[in-house]
């Protein structure tokens, strides 16, 4: 007993568990654990508890267990760092920067960085055990101030994910599932971790969809021995070329991650059955650094003298490696039976890199500042907290982390990696503000293009720029990278508050000649009296003398009176000339719901883009920041969220009784057969519905399916249900599903 009014410190096993895993680690590694190094670190972390005792997890996990346990994913996973170690230990004990004066003296500035890191995380996870938007973006700073940070909280929701699969607490394993899909498994997949990313997206699978999850389980166990020999007869040709050339290399099969099958099952609407390359083979190189990419093309060249290769799935990371350092090779060629199989061509070096990422290149050597992107990565992470939307900064956050890298070129030949889909203007952005602020479009490889051209591999880009050029709100739908983002929304904010001060200025001059005082709140009701939903564009109309002054202060004075019960009394009208209407489609209890469709008087609504509601769905309103709402559907993708970071701004909202006048663009995907003739059949159905147009449809084609994108003009729910019903008749659709 550490003190009679404190838990004992180990229950049960927990000392022979502790005994273990030190032993296992000092096996690995023993460079933390010796000489002086091993005298501070424990007699600080047996003061400290002695001093503050401990304190349990969530799920009522001994922290000493717990750190040791991530200590051994840091090493057999990722790559030892005495500094790293020390920071894992230390960090259960330590809850306030006003102790890391002490452990600075003793274990270096590097350990007080890292722990300051991961302590701001831990008062955040105080808060709430899952990472909301409210704390997302410190979330984001601990991270972006020392990437080892980033590092250990990786292997440290690895190892939480391993340990809660008999925890009796399934909202808490619900939660941690769910944030592990949703940030630290892209974090991994940036980072080059792809082991701890497939990992931590099956763990959450298994948690979150536990059918799901054992379903494609159970079939990949009853495919293995096919699976296998196949895999085998496949190999064999590819060993005797090999050994032929004299190449040193060992081969294995690798069966995709039960989470990537479930992906494509979901993407393609298929079945388990459907989804056909569940596996690839790869080839990995014993050479020399200076031949690596000599004998891994000579390797290529010898797979595809044997089987024929498809030229549009070749992927070579050869010659431009992924920033997070992943180098390797990667074609797609037509085996026995006529299978597609892929197969991933790397040397020794390449593929340490790939099962351990970045922090290979640090196994020995510390962190390097420069490694291989991942600072400029970090960067962008730093410009983009500049951002002041918390939800916006998480979806581009990670809609960055899971992009690829599209490589382009500056006229002088200078190399720069974007997101794929990344377009003129954020290249612009990329190079330097003031080039993306006066951007107006560039000439990419001898073509002028406008700056919502999306870049592909290999361009070479000349940005064209005007000095009377000036970011405009709808720039932010021209790019996709968060520093363009955050630059245009910066440069959008600072010259509204410039523009708007000057109308202010134009309107107060006006109103002193007429003696009249002069009330921003008041004017920001006449902006929307006189039919402008923001009030930037109330005064940008000033400006530009759209509105007369005189209208304005009639309004104003109209207003200010009603405000202050100074109107004109108007005799009372009797009872009997009033008639009330109610909607006897919908109970009375709902009579303080947001009416769709009346003249709703002070109040603006919009119908969301994410969801596209039609009349008759069910729907709530979302109160934005400026004040008007977003009608949403009840099962919006975004429902959830709104739901829980922000259900004091949810308001309740119905359709008037009868259809709103006017129709909704709604956008299908359909995913079927690649038959002939299916996309006539669509069409065909699409255009014989009355009061339905077809306003675009799009589709693409792989490995014999297709995936269709259809928008078409709806007025109710009603019509498009039995639109959707027709579809599913057509032969060879497999799945219809609302965007």
């Amino acid at each position: 007993m550490l003190n009679s009014e404190r838990m004992e410190y180990f229950q049960g096993d927990e000392r022979r568990i502790v005994i273990e895993l030190y032993k296992s680690i000092r096996v690995r590694y023993a460079e933390p654990f010796s000489g002086k190094r091993y005298y501070d670190l424990k007699h600080t972390i047996v003061d400290a508890v002695k001093d503050k005792g401990f304190q349990r997890d969530i799920f009522g996990f001994n922290p000493l267990i717990k750190s040791l346990q991530t200590v051994l994913v840091v090493i057999e996973e990722i790559g030892q760092n005495v500094e790293v170690v020390q920071s894992c230990l230390l960090s259960p004990y330590f809850s306030d920067d006003g102790s890391l004066d002490k452990l600075e003296n003793l274990f270096g500035r590097n350990v007080r960085t890292i722990l300051h890191g991961l302590i701001s995380i831990r008062e955040l996870y105080a808060k709430s055990p899952s990472v909301a938007s409210e704390n997302f973006r410190n979330l984001l700073i601990s991270f972006a101030e020392d990437m080892r940070v980033i590092l250990i909280m990786i292997a440290s929701r690895t190892n939480l994910m391993r340990q809660i699969r008999d925890n009796v607490n399934q909202d808490a394993r619900l939660r941690i599932s769910s944030e592990a899909a949703y940030l630290y498994a892209p974090l991994a997949h940036k980072l080059g971790l792809y082991k701890l990313k497939s990992e931590l997206e099956d763990l959450s699978l298994k948690y979150m969809d536990h059918d799901a999850y054992y379903h494609i389980k159970d079939k990949l166990n009853a495919t293995k021995n096919a699976r296998e020999l196949y895999m085998e007869q496949f190999m064999q040709p590819i060993r005797e070329m090999l050994d032929g050339a004299q190449i040193k290399y060992h081969m294995k099969g690798r069966t995709k991650s039960i989470h990537s099958i479930w992906q494509k099952m979901q993407r393609q609407g298929c079945a388990f059955e459907g989804v056909y390359d569940l596996f690839a083979i790869r080839i990995i190189i014993d050479a020399p650094l200076k031949e690596e990419k000599q004998q891994c093309w000579q390797v290529y060249s010898l797979i595809t003298d044997k089987y024929r290769p498809n030229p549009r799935r070749l992927r070579d990371w050869l010659s431009i490696p992924k920033s997070n350092g992943y180098e390797s090779l990667h074609i797609t060629v037509l085996g026995p039976e006529n299978k597609w199989v892929e197969v991933q061509i790397r040397t020794e070096r390449m593929d340490e890199i790939a099962e351990h990422g970045l922090a290979a290149h640090w196994r020995y050597k510390g962190v390097k500042q420069d490694a291989t992107g991942v600072e400029d990565w970090l960067s962008n992470i730093r410009s983009a907290l500049e951002s002041s939307d918390d939800m916006q900064l998480m979806d581009q956050f990670r809609s960055e982390l899971k992009t690829e890298e599209v490589y382009v070129f500056t006229p002088q030949g200078d190399l720069h990696k974007l997101p794929q889909g990344a377009t003129v203007l954020d290249f612009a952005y990329a190079i330097h503000t003031n080039i993306g602020d006066h951007c107006t479009g560039a000439i990419v490889s001898s073509k002028n293009v406008s700056m919502r051209h999306v870049l592909t591999s290999g361009d070479q880009v000349s940005i064209l720029t005007s000095p009377n050029q000036y970011p405009k709100h709808d720039w932010l739908n021209y790019v996709m990278t968060g520093k363009a983002k955050s630059k245009i929304r910066q440069s959008v904010k600072e010259r509204e508050v410039k523009e708007t001060s000057l109308a202010k200025e134009i309107i107060e001059r006006k109103f002193r000649n007429r003696k009249i005082d002069f009330d921003g709140n008041l004017m920001i009701q006449v902006g929307r009296k006189l039919g402008y939903k923001d009030v930037y564009n109330f005064y940008r109309a000033v400006l530009d003398e759209q509105i007369d002054l005189n209208t304005i202060i009639d309004t104003y004075v109209e207003l200010y009176k009603h405000d202050n019960n100074m109107l004109d009394r108007v005799p009372a009208h009797s009872a009997e000339e009033f008639s009330l209407q109610e909607d006897s489609s919908h109970p009375s209890h709902d009579t303080d719901a947001l009416i769709i469709g009346s003249n709703l008087k002070g109040m603006d609504y919009t119908l969301a883009r994410c969801c596209n509601p039609v009349y008759g769905d069910e729907v709530f309103g979302f109160v934005t920041v400026s004040g008007g709402v977003k009608i949403h559907r009840v099962n919006c993708p975004n429902a959830y969220a709104l739901r829980e970071r922000f259900g004091y701004r949810i308001v309740k909202a119905r359709w008037a009784g009868n259809s709103v006048e006017g129709s909704y663009p709604i956008t299908l995907r359909i995913v079927g057969n690649d038959d002939l003739g299916v996309v006539n059949n669509i069409s065909s159905i699409v255009s014989k519905e009355e009061k339905i147009n077809i306003r675009s449809f799009s589709i693409s084609a792989d490995d014999g399916l297709f995936s269709g994108m259809l928008t078409v003009m709806v007025s109710n729910i009603k019509s498009l249900d039995n639109l959707i019903k027709k579809l599913k008749t057509v032969k060879g659709v497999k799945n219809i599903s609302r965007s």
